[in-house]
């Protein structure tokens, strides 16, 4: 889960961006789906991939807009199997 904060509480300049450049992604790098919080102050994006770099070179194309914090997450059904030892 990548949680996203725009600088300056600005959102409207990470909209513009992907608007005409798309999410600039690199091959490999899947985007799953994505919240906005109600006041804009966030966003939140899940996005999968195998490779680490290739999250980390996404972040680099917008880390003059955003602010990124990432949060490995698993699907609820993986941690009840890992906690039940199944």
């Amino acid at each position: 889960m990548v949680v996203e904060r725009f600088k300056d509480g600005q959102p409207r300049p990470v909209y513009e961006r992907a608007a005409a450049d798309g999410r600039m992604m690199p091959d490999g790098l899947r985007y799953v789906d994505s919240w906005v919080e109600a006041n804009f102050a966030r966003c939140f994006q899940l996005m999968e991939c195998d490779d680490l770099t290739l999250l980390m070179t996404w972040i680099a194309r917008w880390s003059d807009l955003v602010d990124f914090e990432v949060v490995p997450v698993v699907p609820s059904a993986s941690a009840a199997a890992a906690i039940s030892g199944a």
